[in-house]
């Protein structure tokens, strides 16, 4: 797309996938000595198509039978590997299908090759990057990496990533043998790239959290346990005055009371059961769907999105957030990601004050960069109660995969739908109108039907007569949540059982308290 066309003018930048390649590796019958007669080699080379400079990559390459190769030397997981820029591969002979893939701004290459016997070739590729959210001071993190440090630059490079709190322990255990390094928790590398070295996480019955910004894994009970409350530890980390608990779910059984405990900094909308290739329909420790009303992939991604649209009927500004799960689920480094707007030079510091305002999209592929009377996602609108607003929303959507409709939502409701074809004729969005306080947001998704796959905009806000709005349907939603998640709680020693019901208690009186004040059904 031309930067003078018709269409990029709209703000809107449209790429499926990379054209096919076929990379010759055919076998040269005057080599001999290089490969032996049942393999072949292919050394690749991946350059960014503007500078022709070598950049690192991801790639997932599979044989005829759909099988994932997996070279040595290079971070391997799941069905891809990364290398930086190049590679030589050493291959059975036979059929090979690949695809490479740089992070969500570039478009993706795919195609297939042969190795035939005494095959001996080198290729060079080309990337494309058809958007650079950093240019417009939008930053990608991904909020659940688990994989190990000693790869995580690479791993960072190769998807095109910013910043990073690295799971370093879990529960128990960790990367460092115990003995945890207590200085240069901070690493800063290719100029504006960073990854805390820090980050952990608590997997409990009722909710996984994680907790980044501390200078020492903290000190947690099993895994199995329900004794003590999750709370505890939470209240561990608030010790550190830079820390930040994620909820890497929305649907754990125990939201609804961390909330209320004022523990929760940020949930996980764009999460690891959304998968690359498939979503990880694993409902373990949380409240199941009803799947009459949420079926199927979709289902899936709305259900988490309609559980959080829940929290912001209740008048409570809690920022979505992303984590591909790499490590644990087969999402890459980077798959579900956060972009975080910052005015200026990127700071790790600068990174996590405007993620706590709220200056945020989340996505596992589409691109959205959203601006409404030109303030960000997290802005709080006032106005005189008898006031009625009126918003037009701006946005630059760029995306690889087809789109059927882009979605106002407004107060947990579709308001407006909206054909992307009529959306790339006109350039413009439907009015939002308001006479009550509330909050509003973009969102698009894919046609894939193998995945869930998205991007949604923070929420922006409206206050009307300067009081949040509160729904009384959302508030009972909560309230009886509460009341299922408790009767679950069942521990042997009466004393335990009184301590962590307790937690309950507090989250009755408070989602009770929000239904009390509710001024909205």
């Amino acid at each position: 797309m031309h930067p003078g066309s018709k269409a990029a003018r709209r703000a809107i930048a449209i790429w499926w996938r990379g054209l096919p390649m076929v990379l010759a590796a055919l076998g040269n019958p005057f080599i001999e000595g290089n490969a032996s007669a049942a393999s072949g080699r292919l050394a690749l080379t991946v350059v960014d198509r503007e500078t022709g400079q070598p950049i690192a990559c991801r790639m997932h390459l599979k044989n005829a039978a759909g099988r994932p190769y997996k070279p040595k030397n290079v971070p391997v997981w799941h069905d891809h590997f990364a290398f930086p820029g190049n590679i030589t591969l050493e291959l059975p002979l036979g059929e090979y299908s690949f695809e490479l893939e740089r992070g969500p701004e570039y478009v993706e290459r795919s195609g297939r090759f042969t190795i035939n016997r005494f095959a001996d070739d080198s290729q060079e590729v080309d990337m494309r990057r058809f958007v650079d959210m950093s240019s417009y001071g939008w930053w990608s993190g991904d909020l659940d990496v688990r994989r190990p440090a000693r790869d995580i630059e690479l791993l960072m490079l190769a998807d095109d990533l910013h910043v990073v709190p690295l799971v370093t322990w879990w529960n128990e255990s960790d990367q460092w043998g115990g003995k945890p390094p207590s200085e240069n928790l901070l690493v800063q590398f290719d100029r504006d790239r960073y990854y805390y070295r820090m980050a952990g996480g608590h997997a409990r019955p009722g909710a996984t959290l994680l907790f980044f910004n501390l200078s020492a894994p903290l000190k947690l009970a099993r895994a199995a346990e329900e004794h003590p409350s999750p709370v505890v530890f939470a209240d561990q980390a608030r010790e550190h005055p830079e820390a930040w608990v994620d909820v890497t779910r929305p649907s754990w059984w125990d939201l609804p009371m961390l909330v209320a405990h004022d523990q929760v900094d940020s949930i996980q909308v764009a999460h690891s059961g959304l998968g690359r290739d498939t979503v990880i329909d694993d409902e373990t420790g949380m409240k199941p769907r009803d799947r009459a009303v949420y079926p199927g992939v979709q289902g899936a991604g709305h259900w988490s999105q309609d559980v959080y649209f829940h929290l912001l009927n209740c008048g409570l500004r809690i920022p979505p957030s992303a984590g591909s799960g790499s490590g644990v689920a087969p999402n890459p480094v980077g798959y579900n990601r956060v972009y975080v707007h910052v005015d200026g030079q990127l700071t790790y510091e600068k990174w996590w004050e405007s993620f706590r305002a709220g200056r945020v999209v989340v996505t596992n592929g589409p691109l959205l960069r959203p601006a409404v009377q030109g303030e960000l996602p997290g802005h709080v609108f006032h106005a005189e109660q008898g006031a009625e607003l009126e918003f037009e929303v701006g946005l630059t959507l760029s995306t690889r995969e087809p789109i059927s409709y882009v979605e106002l939502i407004k107060n947990g409701q579709i308001e407006h739908s909206i054909r992307f074809d009529r959306y790339a004729e006109t350039g413009r969005l439907p009015k939002l109108a308001f006479s009550q306080s509330g909050w509003f947001l973009v969102r698009a998704v894919t046609d894939l039907g193998n995945t869930y796959r998205f991007a949604m905009t923070g929420p922006y806000y409206v206050e009307i007569g300067y009081q949040p709005r509160i729904s009384r349907r959302s508030a009972q939603f909560l309230l009886d949540w509460t009341y299922e998640r408790a009767r679950q709680i069942k521990l042997d020693d009466p004393a335990q059982q009184r301590v962590v019901l307790e937690y309950h208690r507090h989250a009755r009186d408070f989602w009770q308290q929000r239904a009390r004040r509710a001024n909205a059904e």
